[in-house]
């Protein structure tokens, strides 16, 4: 199923605008997230899609070719899964599983078949029987997953579906996630304020900031070609190295550094991979602060920029906080972009 909004907003009754005006389109069986802090827009905009909140006259919103903006939650044929999952604890895993089947009054063969079906993708066959209490949160979030995929909904919206997991088993059903979504071959949004698991489940991700998308595109694109300073900074964490840009030479309070093109008129951003930490860099600083981070370090450095940079340092042996270091950026890693005073 593709989905279409256009001039899609929500004004509350109070005047505040959790969505201003928005046009976004999923292709079939696209995997698209969307990605950015708290309060920017992203659960009103997917409650929209849902039916879960009216959206303000003028917008429009559709399911292949039909305009589903006035219809009500249980027509839309959307499935759901929550942050909290909302599985029904008196319940075993095939009972949960099937009961979206059961409101559909489908005959019950077709239900159990169906709920096999989902049992098996999911690999929770040895959990059929069990109660939803005796499950783990990664098994109750497959549970989840599985309840809302049985009834073959139109479009599968996921609100934040890892957040109440521990950072090792998020790791491990990120992944798990992202299989998952492309075997069922089902059009998919899905919430997160995580770049981390944006980038590693979805095709497309659509940046949000105080209530519109600002840019979106593969995780790849977002992550090498930011288009503001907003981006640059939310997906993949660049640094601004604020300094005076005369033609392709940015003056730093540490030295100076060669440009890709003309910086005048433009913030300048690095990663912290790439800010080498080498013997005869022609940047230098000194080490504040020292992070051992199992593959790496991630070194805290004063005095190149206005602001403390990090760099990411792979070496056996880091150097010690208070070290004065040399630091090089390869031009080509910089990325220039326009300041947000001249955008506003």
């Amino acid at each position: 199923m593709t989905l279409r909004l256009t001039h899609t907003a929500k004004t509350y009754p109070d005047g505040t605008e959790a969505l201003l005006p928005t046009d976004l389109s999923v292709g079939k069986g696209e995997i698209v997230s969307l990605l950015g802090p708290s309060g920017c827009g992203k659960t009103t905009l997917l409650r929209i899609i849902a039916g879960l909140e009216t959206p303000d006259a003028g917008s429009d919103i559709w399911f292949d070719d039909d305009n589903v903006t006035a219809l009500p939650v249980e027509r839309r044929q959307v499935g759901m899964v929550f942050q909290s999952y909302a599985l029904f604890p008196n319940m075993s895993v095939r009972a949960n599983i099937g009961y979206g089947l059961k409101m559909q009054r489908l005959p019950k063969s077709e239900i159990d078949a169906r709920v096999t079906e989902v049992l098996e993708m999911c690999q929770l066959q040895p959990f059929a029987a069990r109660a939803i209490t005796a499950l783990s949160g990664g098994q109750r979030q497959r549970v989840a997953l599985a309840r809302a995929i049985a009834p073959r909904p139109r479009l599968l919206l996921l609100d934040e579906p890892l957040s109440a997991l521990d950072a090792s088993l998020r790791e491990i059903l990120r992944d798990e996630l992202a299989v998952l979504l492309r075997e069922f071959d089902i059009t998919a949004i899905f919430v997160t304020h995580d770049q981390d698991e944006a980038m590693a489940i979805a095709d497309r991700v659509a940046v949000m900031s105080h209530g519109r998308i600002v840019q979106s595109g593969t995780p790849e694109d977002l992550y090498r070609n930011p288009t503001s300073s907003f981006v640059a900074g939310f997906v993949g964490n660049a640094m601004p190295l604020r300094g005076k840009a005369d033609g392709t030479k940015l003056h730093l309070n540490g030295g100076t550094l060669t440009l890709p093109m003309d910086g005048v008129g433009q913030t300048v951003f690095v990663r912290a991979e790439d800010v080498q930490i080498i013997k005869n860099g022609p940047l230098r600083g000194k080490v504040e602060t020292v992070t051992f981070l199992g593959t790496h370090y991630r070194i805290g450095i004063s005095g190149i920029a206005s602001d403390t940079i990090a760099s990411i340092h792979s070496g056996q042996v880091a150097p010690k906080v208070g070290d004065t270091i040399n630091v090089s950026i390869k031009p080509e890693t910089l990325m220039l972009l326009p300041d947000e005073a001249d955008v506003a």
